[in-house]
């Protein structure tokens, strides 16, 4: 691990691309799918070893259970039916750390999910409850800025404020959608320049062209992005030491 300032660099992993032994020892903490938008046992076994030989922490990364969709499309679940996905997702996943003698460190939502429970809502009241065994033990790794952020803060669980380091942001802080050119920053330099001025300024730069002010404890570079190693890798290097 060469990051430097104390930054948490979160990467999504096990979901299929296969550069999790690449990526790890440049990131602190990893979100390991659990079987909503990918993943299964053997891939979350595969990760959650990993993370153990470079000592990253381990989150759970469940979703709406859609893989044809990669969780990336909004799902009309009832309450009941959202509580039970996310907690045998879960579970799943602590079944391992637990066969392996691993703590699980923190829970993300993914991709549509992740959005939509920003918002508040029915469905945010949902996720909590979910998660509710697990509100004494983990980190909630949750969107910066975001009504689900002071819920949840309400409700007595451990947060943490997440940003994207490599995500554009509209003005009102919500992030680019996916569907637009701009939604990604792939350039590994504006990566850092992103990422910087959030870790300093506490302020992120916007598509509207303007700074608003962001404070987040963990950053995002996610492991799909097709360069995601060599962004990890350019700000292990750049960083400020």
């Amino acid at each position: 691990m060469n990051l430097s300032m104390d930054i948490d660099i979160n990467c999504d992993m096990g979901e299929g691309i296969g550069n999790e032994a690449e990526l790890l020892p440049h990131v602190s903490s990893c979100n390991i799918a659990c079987g909503g938008h990918a993943g299964d046992k053997a891939t979350m076994k595969h990760v959650v070893l990993l993370a153990k030989k470079y000592q990253v922490k381990i989150g759970a990364h469940p979703s709406y259970p859609d893989v044809a969709n990669f969780g990336r499309v909004s799902m009309d679940l009832s309450p009941k039916e959202l509580i039970e996905t996310i907690r045998l997702q879960v579970a799943k996943l602590v079944l391992i750390c637990n066969q392996e003698n691993i703590k699980l460190h923190h829970i993300k939502a993914h991709g549509a999910l992740y959005n939509d429970i920003a918002k508040g809502g029915a469905l945010t009241k949902a996720f909590l409850e979910a998660l509710e065994p697990y509100k004494s033990k983990v980190f909630l790794y949750v969107p910066a800025a975001s009504v689900f952020t002071q819920i949840a803060i309400n409700k007595g669980f451990k947060i943490k404020r997440e940003a994207f380091g490599d995500r554009n942001y509209n003005k009102d802080l919500s992030l680019v959608s996916r569907k637009k050119s701009n939604a990604m920053i792939v350039e590994p330099q504006r990566v850092l320049e992103h990422l910087l001025r959030m870790v300093t300024d506490y302020k992120v730069f916007t598509v509207s062209e303007t700074l608003e002010e962001m404070q987040a404890d963990t950053y995002c570079i996610h492991g799909d992005t097709p360069n995601a190693l060599q962004i990890l890798t350019y700000l292990s290097a750049q960083l400020p030491k």
